[in-house]
């Protein structure tokens, strides 16, 4: 039994839920897979999953031996990909993570110069403002800006900074009370970002608890909401710097004292880092420099 290709069909069915789908996508029958992993099982002395007519589902030795031959897995991929790097051959799949701000703002940019530079590489962008594990949903790259440091499971690499404004709408300003210092914040409709670290605390000088009729997971639908004049945002300056620019709304607390946002390039910790994501990395670097 090649047990390799048992593992990577184990792996197949467990992530399609289907051994027709399976069959399909290796162009091979469905009892050859029911076999293969009939095969493994007997090998290991324990039932991997159970079948039914509709679908599969893994047993509690299956989700254990699911995560070990993942891992085992792209360890193999490391090993192909380390003799096709020596080649110099710069060209592949990049897996991508970026919060959905950044994404249809500055890095929608920054990755149509990249496509444009090295055609040869594929992107597979996945745009999303929640915390991911980027091994477990195979990534090759995440994005992520923060005020804090940033989690030391991932090589991180500093491109650039940011930084907070706060912003409402010139009308919101005419119509309520004025707002001279950070505390005056507590007697208004202030918007909270669902994945904010600080929760409900804006980090204004030494943090001022606020409170708001909404609550969101995007930045640009609460810029939205800011520009309608239904209240005030704490918003990184990449999403609402046009609406400033144009007047549609303004900032307010300018002098306050307001944390920096640094935006990281993440890749996970490995001795083998491929040519392509070296190469994708230096590019982030590079384009960063020029636009600062």
């Amino acid at each position: 039994m090649d047990k390799l290709r048992a593992m990577q069909l184990f792996v197949k069915l467990a992530d399609l839920g289907s051994f027709t789908r399976v069959a399909e996508q290796v162009n091979a029958s469905k009892s050859m897979i029911s076999k293969e992993i009939s095969r493994l099982e007997s090998e290991l002395g324990t039932r991997l999953l159970h079948r039914s007519t509709r679908n599969v589902q893994l047993t509690h030795a299956g989700e254990g031996y699911l995560q070990r031959a993942r891992e085992i897995l792209a360890k193999v991929d490391d090993a192909d990909n380390f003799v096709t790097d020596l080649q110099h051959n710069i060209r592949g799949k990049l897996k991508i993570n970026a919060p959905m701000a950044l994404g249809l703002t500055d890095l929608s940019m920054l990755f149509a110069d990249f496509m444009h530079a090295h055609p040869d590489i594929e992107l597979d962008i996945h745009l999303g403002d929640e915390n991911i594990d980027l091994v477990e949903q195979g990534f090759d790259l995440g994005f992520r800006a923060s005020s804090t440091p940033i989690d030391v499971n991932y090589v991180g690499k500093a491109l650039t900074q940011f930084t907070y404004k706060v912003c409402a709408a010139p009308h919101y300003l005419a119509q309520h009370a004025a707002i001279s210092t950070s505390q005056d914040l507590k007697d208004h409709n202030c918007f909270v970002y669902s994945y904010f670290q600080h929760k409900n605390i804006w980090p204004i000088e030494d943090g001022i608890a606020v409170k708001g009729r909404l609550r969101v997971n995007n930045t640009q639908f609460m810029m939205a909401s800011i520009q309608k004049g239904l209240g005030i945002g704490f918003i990184p300056d990449f999403v609402c710097q046009s609406a400033i620019d144009k007047g549609d709304v303004v900032e307010i607390l300018t002098d306050a004292t307001k944390p920096k946002l640094t935006l990281y390039a993440l890749y996970p910790a490995r001795h083998f880092v491929p040519a392509k994501l070296v190469t994708c990395i230096n590019y982030l670097e590079q384009w960063f420099e020029k636009k600062n």
